[in-house]
């Protein structure tokens, strides 16, 4: 059907064309009606984000989760004279992110379509965004990957920056530094990559065999980005200040897409490039991964924004990828893998709830909150269904990522399925506790009073979350079966990289 169609050139830069349309817009209509200009502008995102959203559901129609290579691979001359190809091509372990961030992105606008301040660049950002992530997660060149991996940071760094809150400056900062910091030594090591075997071609480095010192040194520094970005304990503390600056739409692509580069960079790179170094470096991870469990959700429970509560969940569910990708077994990578789809969708519904009523009240705090279910039945049962999908709660998708992830665990290091099970514990305690102070109760606020429910905007972005998170969990073959493939072919690789002789 897709015939000789660049698709996934047309998917990642048609979001830039239409970025660079909304700034056009605004430059013609600079001295004309300002609501005009900016009803412009969101319409263009809107349909814009929307067209993408189709040509990725055609491209999952004509995806093959039955290949465990590359497909819809496009090639095209660019840096030749130093063997730098633009290669774009996406597997199972690539096409449900494509998915993911194709989905949130209308949702994204829809939730900033109140938005006044600096309309026309604050929708060529999010499109900007989308066109670099994309790309991002279709890249088969190391440079190509690096280069949108970096560039990524630039429009979240001015959505924080500039429609974020009183102390949004701080926060951009932060989250600019931290994540810039250890991307320079993952440059470091793609150079030192591409110095040992002649080639940025991510297809050919997939099945490249680095000596174990090197190894050692490129998982370091590939670790010390994709742990920032995740973010893994210790290195989490730039992700509370960016989420309670971040504009409400800021928060859902942070949460729901962002945090996932590092997850699928180690699947991506750590895994298949440096099987050696992976599986000395596997009981580091996993002990970092439980503490983050532990640790944020202790954290979590003592919040009194809700903002930030939801952020540190974020912190600890992300622990439960790492613990899932480097156990190394099919139901453990599945698992998180899901665990990523899922809080890519729970993640961004909760933030999107606590928007609903910051717009009303422009409050986070837990304690002005009280018997919201008296004046908002709807919203409620909306955030409650969220917040027992963040728990993992069985029927919904937050429980198939967990449980799998678990389980697989188990089957390499009981201790750490153990210390994830004090996550479920935690998360319970800490969603359910703020769920109690801000829905039920008796409403003794008076300025609640005025509190009215879900607008029709509001029913739209929430109630298709919803689907998707009770429909997934109960039906986990639409994941499954599309990573299916390429996982078992990472493990086959993984474990047959292990047999061979130590160099």
């Amino acid at each position: 059907m897709l015939g000789q169609l660049p698709i996934l050139t047309t998917i990642t830069f048609l979001p830039g064309l239409g970025a660079i349309a909304i700034l056009v817009l605004r430059a013609l209509m600079r001295k004309e009606d300002g609501a005009s200009m900016e009803r412009n502008a969101k319409g263009v995102a809107l349909f814009v984000t929307l067209f993408v959203l189709a040509l990725t559901a055609l491209l999952m129609v004509e995806f093959d989760p039955s290949v465990a290579g590359f497909q819809f691979v496009e090639e095209a001359a660019w840096l030749a004279e130093v063997g730098i190809s633009y290669r774009m091509g996406v597997d199972g372990l690539s096409v449900l992110f494509v998915l993911l961030t194709a989905m949130l992105m209308p949702i994204c606008i829809l939730a900033s379509w109140k938005l006044e301040k600096r309309v026309a660049e604050y929708m060529a950002a999010f499109l900007l965004l989308e066109m670099l992530v994309i790309g991002l997660f279709c890249a088969l060149d190391l440079i190509l990957f690096y280069i949108l991996f970096e560039g990524s940071l630039i429009p979240m760094f001015l959505i924080i920056g500039v429609w974020g809150g009183q102390n949004r400056i701080y926060a951009a900062f932060k989250f600019f530094l931290f994540t810039f910091a250890g991307s320079v030594l993952m440059l470091i090591a793609m150079i030192t990559m591409y110095a040992q075997a002649g080639t940025t071609d991510i297809t050919q480095l997939l099945t490249y065999e680095f000596g174990r010192t090197a190894q050692m040194w490129m998982w370091l520094a590939f670790f010390a980005s994709f742990a920032v970005k995740m973010p893994m304990w210790p290195v989490h503390t730039w992700l509370p200040d960016a989420h309670v600056q971040a504009p409400t739409a800021g928060s859902v692509i942070l949460a729901g897409i962002l945090l996932k580069l590092g997850g699928y960079g180690f699947l991506r790179f750590s895994l298949p490039m440096f099987p050696q170094a992976s599986e000395f470096f596997a009981p580091m991870v996993f002990a970092l991964s439980v503490i983050a469990i532990v640790y944020t959700s202790l954290v979590a429970f003592r919040q009194t924004d809700i903002k930030k509560l939801i952020a540190y969940s974020s912190i600890a569910h992300m622990g439960y990828v790492t613990i899932g990708v480097f156990t190394m077994t099919e139901l453990g990578v599945q698992g998180a893998i899901y665990q990523m789809f899922s809080h890519g969708l729970v993640s961004g519904a909760l933030f999107l709830c606590v928007g609903v009523i910051y717009d009303r009240f422009h409050t986070r705090d837990i304690g002005f909150y009280g018997g919201l279910v008296h004046k908002m039945p709807v919203f409620a049962v909306f955030f409650g269904l969220f917040a027992m999908a963040n728990v993992g709660l069985p029927g919904t998708s937050g429980f198939i990522g967990e449980i799998m992830v678990m389980t697989g665990a188990f089957q390499v290091a009981p201790w750490v399925a153990a210390g994830a099970a004090l996550g479920v514990i935690g998360s319970a305690m800490y969603m359910l506790t703020m769920y109690k102070k801000v829905v039920f109760g008796e409403l003794t606020n008076t300025k609640l009073e005025v509190a009215t429910d879900l607008n029709a905007r509001e029913w739209i972005n929430l109630g298709v979350l919803a689907v998707l998170a009770i429909y997934l969990g109960f039906f986990s073959t639409p994941i499954t079966d599309m990573t299916e493939a390429s996982v078992n072919a990472l493990i086959n690789q993984y474990q047959g990289a292990l047999a061979a002789p130590v160099q």
